[in-house]
């Protein structure tokens, strides 16, 4: 029953996976619909065609590779400056020239009678532009839904300054696994003053409790004092208590990897669920794309680090990269398969599923052909050369000739590929598993 639990969920996230990348594509189609870019193909996927319908000029279709997807467009690579539109001279010498003239030609072949003015490459930049932003776009829009329906909708679980659990005795941070104490261990200043589970902290020090975290870092600062206490019971009975703080050695709030000697009572806070309002959105959605953005910095060291637990049996990261089978396989059908209540599964769910399309999103933004982000570079190339032409009142240069980086682009098309083949044979042999 297990495994058939964890099929299911591996096999919704999967299907959850294809509808983004079928929105992805949506959000490209739109755009070339509204500008009038003629689109042949809608697809799901890669290789030999599943099963696809016409709906007048495009076809629409699943392929048997489901790791990605496209919408062809036609003229996405333009003429040579001085051929006729729609017409690539014969084969010049050099390999990189014929290889790019090569791909002109097949560029070229669909563009027919009456296609001058739907053909990708003749349109405005700003069109272009918001063309190819429409996929990532969408994937990021996806992503801020979903991350809204989290933390607005299910909540955030957030630590209160309510107690949890009262330590008995000061543990050393080398032992903090450790729950007996040993002989000779003084008992914790919660657990001598008579603190308990769900007092709630009304004042500390004076000072008026509003959130934990707020409370922590008053008791991490008052190592060492005698500091008044006010506490509120279940019922709402209120104490005031003189707690001499301790000291011990906690991993600092700033740098996790630093461990410091501060105040210490010897109390856990009670976690909740607790619903925060959009500014939390924008808070999170900002956070998370500082540290994309550094992921994407560091990926040729994790694809490095991919390579190393593939065949070397190295542990994998659990904040690393993972393909498509690895997402869908260990982590969709793990969080389903756990013992974690109903809730925690839907929201670990939708959470992993959120933060896929963020990450696939800020990818194609690289400014590489053949991502979005290449094409876009493009464009933007495209408005400055104009507006300079503009400015110097130069002629227009016209339309920025991509299929001069097709030699980059097939090498970046290839590490693509490599990339992707690696992460998938990692996420069979050694894959990143739950742990939620």
């Amino acid at each position: 029953m297990e495994s058939l639990i964890v099929l299911g969920g591996a096999l919704l996230f999967f299907l959850l996976l294809m509808l983004s990348i079928a929105l992805h594509e949506l959000g490209h189609f739109s755009f070339a619909k509204l500008f009038g870019v003629r689109v042949p193909q809608f697809m799901v996927g890669f290789g030999p065609t599943l099963w696809s319908t016409r709906r007048g000029e495009t076809e629409y279709g699943i392929k048997w590779l489901p790791f990605g997807g496209y919408i062809r467009m036609i003229g996405m690579l333009p003429p040579a400056k001085g051929d006729p539109a729609g017409r690539v001279r014969s084969m010049r010498t050099g390999p990189f020239q014929g290889l790019i003239d090569s791909a002109r030609g097949a560029a070229l072949e669909e563009v027919g009678p009456g296609d001058e003015d739907r053909v990708f490459y003749s349109k405005k930049w700003w069109q272009k532009l918001l063309i190819m932003v429409g996929g990532p776009a969408m994937n990021i829009l996806l992503a801020v839904v979903f991350f809204a329906v989290l933390i607005m909708g299910f909540g955030v679980e957030r630590p209160q300054p309510v107690i949890s659990t009262v330590s008995e005795c000061v543990i050393p941070a080398a032992e903090a696994g450790r729950d007996e104490c040993r002989p000779g261990e003084k008992p914790t200043p919660a657990a001598a003053v008579g603190l308990r589970p769900g007092d709630r902290f009304v004042s500390y020090n004076g000072v008026r409790i509003e959130d934990y975290a707020q409370l922590q870092r008053l008791i991490r600062d008052s190592g060492g004092k005698t500091v008044q206490v006010v506490v509120a019971d279940r019922q709402g009975a209120r104490r005031t208590l003189d707690v001499p703080v301790t000291t011990n050695q906690l991993r600092s709030l700033d740098d996790p990897d630093k461990v410091e000697t501060v105040g210490f009572l010897g109390i856990s806070p009670l976690v909740e669920r607790e619903r925060l309002g959009p500014g939390a959105v924008v808070d999170h959605m900002t956070e998370m794309t500082q540290r994309t953005v550094v992921a994407l910095v560091q990926l040729p060291q994790r694809m490095v680090d991919v390579w190393h637990a593939a065949f070397g049996g190295a542990e994998r990261d659990p904040e690393g990269p993972i393909g498509v089978v690895g997402a869908s396989r260990r982590i969709g059908g793990e969080i389903i398969a756990s013992e974690h209540p109903t809730t925690d599964k839907i929201v670990w769910f939708v959470s992993v599923l959120a933060a896929v399309n963020f990450g696939v999103g800020m990818f194609n933004l690289i400014p590489l052909l053949p991502l979005d982000g290449g094409h876009i570079a493009g464009a933007l190339w495209e408005a400055v050369k104009r507006g300079v032409a503009r400015l110097l009142r130069r002629p227009d240069p016209g339309y920025v000739d991509v299929a001069k980086a097709l030699p980059l682009t097939y090498v970046m098309a290839s590490v693509f590929l490599f990339m992707g083949a690696l992460l998938i044979y990692a996420d069979l042999v050694n894959p990143i598993h739950f742990s939620g």
